[in-house]
C-alpha cells in the first residue's frame, strides 16, 4: 500500500507529536518520583518515634523551622540583591508551587504581586490560554491558573496550576523571585 506525500507528512508528524508526549510524561513521571523520595524523607524523619526515644520524656522547645538550605528536589527562590533564600519551588507535570520561607512575612497586598506578577504575567499567559480554549486548540481546564494560600493577610504559598510549557516555569520562578524581592523592599521603607 502506497500512502501518498502529504500523508506521510501527517504519519511523521504524528509520530513525532508521540514522541513528545512520551518524552513529557517520562519527565514528569520523574519529576514526580523525586517528589515522593523527598515525602518519604519528611514522613521518615518527622513521623516515627525510634523506639530507644519511646521511654523518655524530654522537655523540648518547638521552633517554627526556617528554610536556609533548599530541600532536595526544590529550585531555591533568593533575593535578588543578597541571595538570601526567600522561598522554594516544587515543580510537578501539572503545577509550580511556591513555598514561602517561614522568616518571610509579606502582605499579598504589597506592591507589585497584584499588578505585576499575578495580573501581568500569570494574567498574560491566561489570557494566552483563554484564546487557544476558544479555538479548541485546548480543553477550557487547561488554562493557567493560580491559588494564593495566605495566613491571615500574608502569603504563604502560590500554586500555579495547568502551567503547561516548561518555558513558563523558568519565567514565573524569576518573576516571583524579582516580585518577591521587590515587596519585600517595599514593606521595609
Amino acid at each position: 500500500m502506497k500512502f501518498s506525500e502529504e500523508q506521510v507528512k501527517e504519519i511523521v508528524a504524528l509520530k513525532e507529536s508521540l514522541i513528545e508526549q512520551i518524552d513529557k510524561h517520562q519527565e514528569g513521571i520523574e519529576m514526580l518520583e523525586k517528589n515522593i523520595s523527598v515525602l518519604d524523607l519528611f514522613l521518615k524523619d518527622s513521623s516515627f518515634t525510634k523506639a530507644s526515644e519511646l521511654g523518655k520524656q524530654k522537655d523540648v522547645e518547638i521552633k517554627p523551622e526556617t528554610v536556609e538550605k533548599p530541600v532536595k528536589n526544590s529550585i531555591p527562590i533568593k533575593r535578588v540583591n543578597d541571595g538570601k533564600i526567600i522561598a522554594n519551588a516544587f515543580v510537578t507535570p501539572d503545577q509550580v508551587s511556591i513555598i514561602l520561607d517561614n522568616e518571610i512575612v509579606i502582605n499579598a497586598d504589597t506592591p507589585p504581586f497584584k499588578s505585576f506578577f499575578l495580573d501581568r504575567i500569570i494574567g498574560e499567559m491566561k489570557r494566552k490560554d483563554t484564546v487557544e480554549a476558544e479555538n479548541g486548540k485546548i480543553q477550557k481546564e487547561s488554562v493557567i491558573d493560580y491559588i494564593v494560600n495566605k495566613n491571615g493577610a500574608d502569603i504563604r504559598e502560590i500554586i500555579i496550576k495547568n502551567y503547561r510549557q516548561k518555558e513558563r516555569v523558568n519565567e514565573l520562578i524569576n518573576t516571583a523571585g524579582w516580585s518577591l524581592t521587590r515587596m519585600l523592599e517595599n514593606v521595609n521603607k
